[in-house]
This record gives structure tokens, sequence and C-alpha cells, in this order.
């Protein structure tokens, strides 16, 4: 199994998706660095016993910078794994790679566990790249706890991009499975901004209790972007500062966090996930190629 793990980073390392990455990512860190130099001197006419507007305005440069980097993150894993199965069969490498002494499963986890671990340290970069950045410019209070909890939030996406991609691989072309999880993905990105918006504005109850129920169903289906509100509710530590302040539902969605997806979601996000992954795994053992 470590064979193929190997095998995945050295065939990472020779695609031009992750040539792309880096090129996003250094581009990403020198503008978001820029943005958060403005919006942090924007701070300083606040006075300092303004607690909530300077934190507000952390809370801002912070959003920003995992919203996009989100992005970026979820373009390097749909973008480097989607061909993984069915695009290797395309090409008769699959049937090679199967005449050797290797069971299929192995080769499946194999290959799961390459872009998994790849992603996840890439994220961890991505995610010290912008705290540090938002430390440099504004003061967000936050604790060693408060960022490893943060971050297994934020890579909590890696292992659920990879595991529907490769489950969409045993059903579809590497085409067509590109195609799923960018409309799968970015429908679960409109579904976040439908509720991020809808918390900032002065909606009837029953006009917001409809969109909630759409884009949680939305959620269900992929749950990525749910995942990332939440790992900002608790870098902002969202609920203790309600408890303190009255932090309204407008202010959450200027935080990027809407309504918070609740434990339970996580809960179900990891059952989610293990299931996908079996089927995937199963169909894959049984796919004839």
């Amino acid at each position: 199994m470590t064979t193929v793990i190997g095998m995945t980073w050295k065939e990472l390392l020779r695609k031009k998706v992750l040539m792309m990455t880096l090129i996003m990512t250094v581009l990403f860190i020198v503008v978001f660095s820029f943005i958060a130099q403005i919006l942090g001197k924007s701070s300083d006419g606040i006075p300092n016993h303004d607690l909530i507007a300077q934190f507000m305005n952390g809370a801002s440069i912070l959003t920003l910078g995992f919203f996009f980097g989100s992005f970026i993150l979820a373009f390097l894993i749909i973008f480097s794994s989607f061909s993984s199965i069915s695009g290797e069969a395309e090409v008769s490498m699959m049937q090679a790679m199967l005449t050797r002494p290797i069971l299929r499963w192995k080769w499946y986890v194999g290959r799961w566990l390459g872009y998994t671990l790849f992603g996840i340290i890439y994220a961890l970069f991505l995610y010290i790249s912008i705290v540090i950045i938002a430390n440099i410019f504004a003061t967000v209070p936050q604790t060693l706890i408060v960022h490893i909890q943060s971050f297994l939030l934020f890579a909590l996406t890696v292992p659920v991009l990879v595991t529907v991609t490769f489950l969409g691989a045993t059903f579809f072309s590497a085409l067509g499975n590109g195609v799923f999880m960018t409309m799968l993905y970015g429908a679960g990105w409109l579904g976040g901004m439908v509720e991020k918006l809808s918390s900032s504005l002065d909606m009837k109850p029953e006009v917001a209790r409809s969109l909630y129920n759409i884009t949680g169903m939305i959620s269900l289906a992929m749950p990525a972007d749910a995942i990332q509100r939440k790992m900002l509710a608790v870098l902002l530590n969202v609920e203790q500062l309600t408890g303190m302040f009255n932090i309204d539902e407008q202010m959450r969605g200027r935080m990027g966090v809407g309504q918070v997806p609740s434990t339970a979601f996580i809960i179900y996000t990891l059952i989610y996930t293990i299931i996908l992954f079996f089927w995937g795994m199963r169909r894959f053992y049984k796919k004839d190629f």
C-alpha cells in the first residue's frame, strides 16, 4: 500500500494542476497580504475601547482569507483526483496495474490515502499562511486548542472531497466526473452563500425558513461549505462571544458563518464520508476494467 501512496505522490508532483495550484497559492498570498494590510490600516481609526469593531475587522480578514483558501484547496483536490480511476482505465493504465499481485481494496485505499495525505499537508500550509498574515495586520484572540480544532475542521474537507470524487469516478468517465464534482461543489458553495446572505439580511421568518431548508438539503449532499462555516465559528469563538456580546444574525453573516452547523452535523459528515468511502471501494472492487 505504501508503494501505491508513493506512486500517487509522484503523479501529483508531475501533474500540471499542482503547478497551477502553486501559482494560485503564491498569487493568493500576495494579494491577501495586500488586502489584509489595507483592512488592518482601516482599524487604526477604531477607538481602543470599541472591542467589537476591532474584532469584526480582524474577523473580516480571516473570513476573506479562508473563503478563497478553501477554493484553492478544493481546486487542488478535485482536479488532481477526478481522473484517478476512470481516467486511468481509459488509458489502460488500470488494467496494467491490477495484473500485479495487489488486492483491489489495497489499491483503492492506497490511492485514497495518497491524495488525502497530500491534501492535508497542503491544507496545513494554507492554514498557517492565512493565520500568520491575518495576525500581522489584525488581532483576533486565539489559543492553540482553538487552532488545532479549526485546522482539523479545515482539513476535514480534504477526505470528504477525495471520497466523493473517488465514488464519482466509479460512475462517470474522467471528464464527466470532473464536471460532476465541480457542479456538486459549486452547488454547496452557492447554498452556503445564500445562507450567509439570508443571515445578514432582514427577511421574513417564513422566507428565511424556506431558504434554510433548501440550503440544509444542499449541505447534506455536499457538506464542504458547511464545514468551513463551522471552522470559522470555532476559530472566531462565535458561540462564546454570543454569550458575552449581542452578536446578532447580521453580524454572523458578516463574519461568514451564518447559521453555524452543530456538532451533530460534523458527526454526520464523518458518517457520510465513511459510507461513501466503502461504497466507492465496493464499486471499484466489482468494476470490470
